[in-house]
């Protein structure tokens, strides 16, 4: 018997989000005789303790008896049970110093650490991920951006809607006018983002009507890695090759943001790739994007105009070209940015389902087939107090030597 606890989410600002909805607690026990589920009673959560009563699902203010503890966030360090193993986004395999306590802390209670972003297939491709409600959010954000940016629409809050449908219902109601908007990244992410743009009815262009041809009606392109980088040398090569040797290619992003509204950022930015578009970029009178959405959110990086993450309460500010500097996004001169970086938190409901879905396909099954496909071991950070050996390149960061 392996007996599951899903944990109440103690960080701020909060996070109503969770692993296992009532419905996925239902599937793990029918398809698992051999697993027990007990929920931590929480205030917050979007499944009220009552939804999973009503599943037949346990609902304690303990859950000190349980094996396996399953969150979503960072568990503050004096929340944490020694002795357990657990289930929760870390935010330390890059070395991020704000949670270097956090790490130490795990390890000084002899915590076995298994983190969502590190569960993989042996490919190292991720099996649990909240991008597509990322890109879902982060779209709907941006239109609504661009909607005060430009003074034509205004939207509510995405948090104060119930689901995606909910999202494209409102989107529905807007008059857009004909812009173009430009999409990079088509993982989950982009395609997430563009479930948004299809489900509001724009019409989708390839990349040369995008950039030649003109529109009374607002358009779409969605692109890719190699539609806005190309080899310094002038070689065409498969995809893998920018991913090998991204040193060898350089940006072609601005003959779209010649043409371009609205920038929607769900592509993955890897070390050493050229930066879509730079400061100087940002300045040339040809550079017509107003409004940015960096789903992405890497801090003054690929995107030149992302100089911090903005926060679900205060989602848009401005970027001043001229000056290099923040500024009212109203400014006539200001780019308007809306860099949240916890996005999926806006649509937790839906966030939680889908997430929960592939944690049931991919990991619940891991604890009871022996871990045949090695997924419980190359996601193990932690055990006996130690590092694992996969995760052992963290030790200088524990030791505060990084």
């Amino acid at each position: 018997m392996i007996h599951f606890g899903i944990i109440r989410e103690r960080k701020n600002p909060p996070d109503k989000r969770v692993v296992l909805s009532p419905g996925a607690c239902h599937n793990v026990l029918k398809s698992f005789p051999e697993a027990e589920i007990t929920v931590e009673s929480s205030p917050i959560r979007v499944f009220t303790d009552q939804e999973y009563r009503d599943s037949g699902i346990r609902v304690s203010d303990s859950i000190a008896d349980c094996d396996v503890l399953i969150g979503v966030k960072e568990v503050p360090v004096e929340a944490l049970v020694p002795d357990k193993k657990y289930f929760f986004f870390s935010h330390t395999i890059k070395k991020q110093p704000y949670n270097r306590k956090l790490l130490r802390a795990i390890l000084e209670k002899n915590i076995e650490l298994y983190d969502h972003e590190v569960i993989t297939n042996s490919k190292g491709i991720r099996l649990v991920a909240f991008g597509r409600y990322a890109g879902i959010v982060g779209a709907y954000n941006g239109i609504r951006a661009f909607g005060f940016k430009s003074g034509s629409f205004e939207l509510p809050k995405a948090e104060t809607l119930k689901d995606k449908k909910a999202l494209i219902n409102e989107l529905k109601k807007v008059d857009m006018p004909p812009a173009r908007i430009l999409l990079t990244g088509k993982g989950r992410v982009g395609n997430g983002a563009k479930e948004i743009l299809d489900g509001m009815g724009l019409n989708e262009v390839s990349i040369t009507d995008y950039l030649e041809k003109n529109f009374d009606v607002p358009v779409f392109c969605q692109i890719d890695v190699l539609d806005y980088n190309r080899r310094k040398d002038g070689q065409q090569l498969p995809m893998q090759d920018f991913f090998d040797h991204p040193e060898a290619y350089e940006s072609t992003f601005m003959r779209f943001a010649r043409v371009s509204d609205l920038y929607i950022a769900g592509h993955f930015y890897g070390d050493g790739a050229p930066y879509l578009f730079t400061r100087e970029d940002a300045k040339r009178p040809d550079f017509k994007i107003s409004t940015v959405a960096d789903v992405s959110c890497d801090i003054d990086g690929p995107v030149a105009s992302t100089l911090r993450a903005s926060t679900i309460a205060d989602p848009i500010y401005g970027y001043d070209p001229a000056k290099e500097a923040e500024t009212d996004y109203r400014n006539p001169d200001a780019i308007a940015v809306m860099a949240v970086d916890n996005l999926p938190a806006e649509l937790p409901r839906d966030a939680s389902e889908g997430f929960g879905q592939t944690f049931v396909d991919h990991v619940i099954p891991s604890f009871f087939n022996g871990d045949k496909d090695g997924i419980l071991e190359r996601a193990r950070m932690t055990s006996n107090g130690r590092l694992t050996e996969r995760y052992a390149y963290l030790q200088d960061y524990v030791d505060g030597k990084e």
